[in-house]
C-alpha cells in the first residue's frame, strides 16, 4: 500500500451513506368523510376517515382529496342512533369527495353496486334471466345508467318446475322496465333518485308494471353516473346541512394541528 493513502476513500467514504428513513405516516393528515344527509346516518353524517399527505411546496393537501371516491356499505350509512343496522347490507354506495370544509370532506353520490355473493345467490336454474340497462336523465342534469337483473317466478298454482318466458314477453318486459326507470328518474333530481335506490322504490314500480306480462323477482344491482353538471357549492351544502359542521377530532392519539386546512369554498 502506498504511503499516505486514505483507506476510507477505497470504501467510498461517508458520501454514499443512506439517510434515515422517515415513517410515511408522519407526513399524513386525517380528514373525516361526511355522507349526504338523505342517508339518515348518525354521528353528524361522518361515516369514515381518510388520510392525505400534508401540504408541501406547491402540493396542497385539500386538492389531493377532491375527486377521491370512497366505498361504504349502505347498512353502515343508515345506522340509526339505537345502533340497529338496516338489512340492506348487500348494497355498496360510492361517494365522491367534492369539497373540503375544515377537517370534513363533503361528498355526493357517485355510484351503487351489490356484493358479489349476493349477485351469485340470485342466479337460479329453470328460470329466465332478463338483464336491462337504461340511461336516465334527472331534472338537475345528471345522466345515470341503471342496471337491473330479473328472474321469472312461478305463477300461482303452477305445477311444472320450469318457468321460462317467451321472447315476445322478454321484449315487452324490457320496454316496460326502461320506461319506468326513465320516467321515475325524470321526476326529480339526483337526491330523489338516490332515495329511490335506497328504499327500493324502482323495484316495486317495475314489479307492478310487469306483473301482468310475467311475475318477476327483480333487483337493481348497479348504478353509475355518466354525466354530471358543473359543481354547485350551494346545492352541495344543502344536502349536508343536517349533517353538522364541527371539525374532526384527533385520530389514534394524534393532536389536531393548529393550522387546519384552509376552507376553499368560494
Amino acid at each position: 500500500m502506498a504511503y499516505g493513502k486514505n483507506k476510507g476513500l477505497a470504501k467510498g467514504g461517508k458520501k454514499g451513506q443512506k439517510k434515515k428513513a422517515l415513517d410515511p405516516f408522519m407526513r399524513k393528515v386525517w380528514y373525516h368523510i361526511k355522507a349526504p344527509s338523505y342517508f339518515n346516518g348518525k354521528r353528524g353524517g361522518k361515516c369514515g376517515l381518510t388520510m392525505v399527505t400534508k401540504t408541501t411546496g406547491t402540493k396542497i393537501e385539500t386538492e389531493g382529496l377532491k375527486g377521491r371516491v370512497c366505498e361504504f356499505n349502505l347498512a353502515d350509512l343508515k345506522e340509526d342512533e339505537s345502533g340497529v343496522k338496516d338489512e340492506s347490507g348487500h348494497k355498496k354506495i360510492k361517494l365522491e369527495i367534492q369539497e373540503i370544509q375544515g377537517k370534513n370532506c363533503l361528498t355526493d353520490f357517485h355510484g351503487m353496486g351489490i356484493t358479489r355473493d349476493k349477485l351469485c345467490h340470485l342466479i337460479k336454474k329453470k328460470h329466465t334471466t332478463i338483464e336491462v340497462q337504461a340511461d336516465c336523465k334527472t331534472a338537475d342534469g345528471y345522466v345515470v345508467r341503471l342496471f337491473v337483473i330479473a328472474f321469472t317466478k312461478r305463477m300461482e298454482g303452477q305445477v311444472g318446475q320450469l318457468c321460462y318466458a317467451q321472447t315476445a314477453q322478454i321484449k315487452k318486459i324490457r320496454k316496460k322496465m326502461q320506461a319506468v326507470l326513465q320516467g321515475e328518474a325524470a321526476k326529480g333530481g339526483l337526491n330523489d333518485l338516490v332515495k329511490g335506490l335506497v328504499v327500493e322504490k324502482f323495484e316495486s314500480d317495475m314489479r307492478k308494471a310487469t306483473n301482468r306480462v310475467f311475475p318477476l323477482d327483480l333487483h337493481l344491482y348497479k348504478a353509475k353516473i355518466l354525466k354530471k353538471p358543473k359543481l354547485d357549492i350551494v346545492k352541495l351544502m344543502e344536502i349536508h346541512d343536517k349533517s353538522g359542521a364541527d371539525d374532526g377530532v384527533a385520530v389514534d392519539g394524534q393532536v389536531a394541528e393548529e393550522e387546519g386546512a384552509k376552507n376553499l369554498l368560494s
